[in-house]
This record gives structure tokens, sequence and C-alpha cells, in this order.
């Protein structure tokens, strides 16, 4: 089940970033970021009322270390995005991009260290042909340039965001086993609930120390913003659920099928021409994802 579901997390992340990308032309960046936590904790709260008081499915027992663990897991992924915002900033898109896609081996690490959910070493070999083949569809005329500039400050702002977004997927991993053997469901939908309650309120508090104008701006567009939290949340649903039924490496590394989709979206719905290099890249990742579904 965890395949279908990180296929469905991954398409409502790329449509919940172009509905995000349309929310630049009247919202701050940071603004356009917290869309996301504002309007998806609500629904997170409306789908947690539903699960155990509408339905009266059992609360799981939550024992003391999940709450850490999961604020610890939301707190990484601002982290993690402002990581990359601030690549982006330094030097270029291409250069936080290739960078943040470290992720893939990044998570396979703390898993094995955290979890004790290693990878079999076939597996290690595919999530590194998988992250070789999406820097490198990330940076298709760049990758060799971009890759003898690994001390530069934007490439040390992806590879933190990389090692931010690991730390949530490994925590929502260890949030979601850390409820007991619970329904999936029961679990997931409390630890979002959580996390996406805490990430809303360390953004908003963010926001209104730097700029109190912006959180207005974010309730003044709220026809546009609502369909964010939706997608939002139901991305942050189905990476959690799949997290919580299998090996959070092997739900990365599947989910980089996003970039896959992003690039078959350009090439055959915008008949957008690519080159050689890009369909060679595309090729690796997908070896790579097959690897580690098969092999891992």
């Amino acid at each position: 089940m965890w395949i279908p579901i990180t296929l469905a997390a991954a398409t409502f992340q790329i449509l919940r970033t172009s509905r995000q990308h349309q929310l630049r032309s009247i919202l701050s960046v940071n603004a356009a970021g917290f869309v996301r936590y504002a309007y998806g904790f609500p629904l997170a709260l409306l789908a947690a009322f539903a699960t155990f008081v509408v339905a009266g499915q059992p609360l799981p027992e939550i024992p003391a270390r999940f709450w850490p663990i999961v604020a610890g897991a939301g707190i990484a992924q601002i982290l993690g995005t402002l990581a990359l915002l601030r690549a982006f900033d330094l030097r270029d898109f291409a250069i936080g991009t290739v960078y943040s896609k470290t992720e893939v081996i990044l998570v396979a690490l703390v898993s094995a260290i955290v979890l004790g959910e290693s990878l079999q070493p076939l597996g290690w070999v595919a999530a590194f042909v998988c992250t070789i083949g999406v820097a490198w569809l990330a940076a298709p005329n760049r990758l060799v340039d971009i890759l003898t500039h690994a001390s530069d400050p934007a490439a040390l702002m992806g590879i933190a965001a990389a090692g931010c977004f690991a730390f949530t997927a490994v925590g929502i991993r260890a949030a979601t086993t850390s409820l007991g053997d619970d329904p999936t469901w029961n679990r997931v939908v409390l630890a979002i609930a959580v996390m996406l309650t805490i990430q809303a309120t360390l953004n908003a508090a963010q926001l209104f120390s730097t700029d109190p104008n912006e959180l207005l701006n974010v309730g003044r567009a709220w026809r546009s913003a609502i369909p964010v939290g939706i997608l939002s949340l139901c991305g942050s649903a189905g990476w959690a659920t799949a997290i919580a039924l299998s090996n959070a490496t092997k739900v990365r590394t599947l989910g980089q099928v996003e970039l896959l989709m992003a690039f078959a979206i350009s090439a055959w719905w915008l008949h957008e021409r690519h080159t050689r290099a890009e369909y060679a890249a595309s090729a690796l990742v997908m070896i790579g994802i097959i690897g580690v579904i098969t092999l891992g």
C-alpha cells in the first residue's frame, strides 16, 4: 500500500507547490510558505475531530517521547525550507536544488543510525544512483561545475536543507511508530495534527515579529490559499502514512518521482524540448527508484 500512497503524496506535493508559487504574486516568500501551515492545521484538527470524536476511533496512547520527536520533525521541516530559500538567495536555484537532493542518502543514513532501519548493500548503491540522477536532472548542463563548488555557501545551505528534510522524514516515522499498534490512520492523523499546529504557531510568531502585515495578507488571500492548505494536508498525510507503513528511505526515494512528473509534464504537455542528458538523468532516477524498492 505504501507505493500508491507515496505516488499520491508526490502528486499532491506537485499541485501544492504550483498553487503556492501562484501566491508569490501577492505574498512574500515567507508568507507564501506560511500558507501551507496556516490553512493546513485547521483542516488537520478537523480531520482529527472527525476521526476521534465523530467516528469514535480510540485515541492512541501518547508516550512522553512523542512530543519532542514530532516537534523536532516539524521544526526541522521549517528550518529545511528556510535553508533551501537561503541557498537560492546566495547563488541560484540549480545549486540549492542539486545539493538538497542529497536527502535520499541522508535519510538512509539517519534511518540506519537512529531507527536501525538500514538498506541492503545494493539498496545503498541504488539510492546513490537515484541521487546522482536527480541532481543531474536538476542541473543537466551544469552538474560538473556545481559539484566542483561543494564548499560554496549555497551548496552548504542546500546540504543543510537536505539534512533537515531527512530528519523530518525519520522523525515522522519515529513519532508514528511511538504511538503503538493503533490503526495507521489514527496514528498519522494525530501526528500530523500536532506537527502542523506546532509549525503554524512557530511560523506565525516568526512572521509577527518580522512583518505583521504579511499575516494580514495571508488572511486576505484565503480564497487562493485554502486549496494550498487542502493539498498540503493531503500531501503531509500521504507522506506520513507511507512512512508509517514502510522504511523512510524507500518512501523518500520513490518520492523523487515528483521530479520525473514535472519533467514529463514539461515534455509532453507543455511541449518543451529537452536534451539527451536530461533523458539519461531521468533514466538514472528510475533505475535508482526501482533498485531501492526491489533491492533495498
